[in-house]
């Protein structure tokens, strides 16, 4: 694509946690260095922004890191001059103040709505279309999807080659490890385990503990250290924690930034994610995953992810799929894990050669950011 010399406006309210942040942050950084646009990302909570990235003056109003400008959004909004694209991250509700500086442009801006992802057929139809007005600013839907027809995913130029070297390198697979003071045991195969609070997770462990294959269980600090807690009969467990129970060794990692949080997922043979962003991460690494999904009202969530489980599971045995899609509705029910975790268990090799299949097939669409390029490009 041509190098562009536009300005982009990102938004960012910080919902739950990094889900949020963690999409817009690797996407400011992805549009600096490889679409040379200038980017500025507008964020209300540096707090969380600083566990991805702890370079991050959670004091400053303005700062630079790695290319992209970072900006405090606060109550007190001062006038600033609108940018040629601008993105609402998640449906958040730009300043009133900056709205009218869209207005008053003399060439409005692209003004979109980066929504979340989605594998629901709806979102196809309507990616792209032109959602509200504002004076003489139209906003469009921008979808990321997994299907021809949406924006696609977020992908980094080089990413799965990287990962393929990586994988492939056990020396540089031990050093990652040994840096994050992991001793993986020769034949215990290694989980991560990243996840909001879920009922279901002493039956997990409890099947962990008392399988013939020994397991190695990551856990970086979050939200489900509490179940973990609970289930050592524990309290307090800080990273570098390290509890062994029969054939299941749990060990507490720190939170890592996104770059480390890749090659955490590279070297796991499973990995158990949450939100978005992980999500997204845990595919590109082409292993077989676990998806807790952020819950909504009424359930809607839950068609969220049966829609993702009909287009994921295509071309698998009829037992593989129902393995795996009844360990993803278990855990995301909070329900008991030790049938489903067994029978997951069973299909292995074809469930990990099914994932990177997926990887693969998934990687022969636009990037993300790509798209977003592109979609201006059309616009202008």
């Amino acid at each position: 694509m041509p190098e562009m010399k536009t300005r982009w406006d990102i938004f960012c309210t910080v919902v739950d946690n990094f889900g949020d942040i963690g999409v817009t942050w690797r996407l400011a950084r992805q549009l600096v260095a490889e679409h040379s646009v200038a980017v500025r990302l507008w964020v209300d909570d540096l707090r969380a922004f600083e566990r991805l990235c702890p370079d991050i003056d959670i004091n400053a109003t303005q700062q630079w890191q790695q290319g992209v400008e970072v900006r405090q959004w606060s109550v007190d909004w001062q006038p600033t001059e609108a940018a040629d694209v601008v993105i609402a991250a998640f449906a958040c509700q730009l300043p009133s103040a900056y709205m009218e500086a869209m207005a008053e442009r003399e060439k409005p801006p692209l003004w979109m709505n980066l929504d979340y992802l989605s594998a629901e057929d709806w979102v196809v139809g309507c990616h792209g279309l032109p959602s509200v007005k504002y004076k003489n600013v139209q906003k469009f839907f921008f979808f990321p999807g997994f299907r021809k027809g949406t924006g696609g995913l977020l992908r980094e130029s080089g990413l799965l080659e990287r990962r393929r070297q990586f994988q492939q390198s056990p020396q540089a697979q031990r050093e990652f490890l040994q840096g994050l003071g992991i001793d993986r045991a020769p034949n215990a195969q290694l989980i991560s385990l990243f996840a909001y609070e879920n009922t279901g997770l002493a039956s997990w462990l409890d099947t962990m503990a008392a399988d013939s294959t020994p397991t190695h269980l990551l856990v970086p600090e979050g939200r489900i250290l509490g179940d973990v807690e609970r289930w050592l009969g524990l309290h307090g467990l800080k990273a570098g924690a390290v509890h062994v129970r029969d054939a299941l060794t749990v060990q507490v990692l720190p939170f890592v930034r996104q770059d480390q949080y890749d090659l955490l997922l590279w070297s796991c043979d499973f990995n158990a994610v949450r939100g978005e962003d992980s999500f997204v991460r845990a595919q590109w690494a082409g292993r077989p995953l676990l998806w807790h999904i952020y819950r909504q009202d009424e359930d809607i969530h839950l068609d969220k992810l049966d829609a993702f489980l009909t287009l994921y599971t295509q071309g698998l045995s009829e037992p593989a799929r129902e393995a795996i899609s009844g360990l993803w509705r278990a855990w995301n029910a909070g329900e008991t894990m030790t049938d489903h975790w067994k029978s997951t268990r069973k299909h292995w090799p074809e469930l990990e050669k099914h994932a990177e299949t997926w990887c693969l097939e998934q990687a022969l669409q636009a990037d993300l950011a790509a798209a977003l390029v592109q979609f201006y490009l059309n616009w202008i």
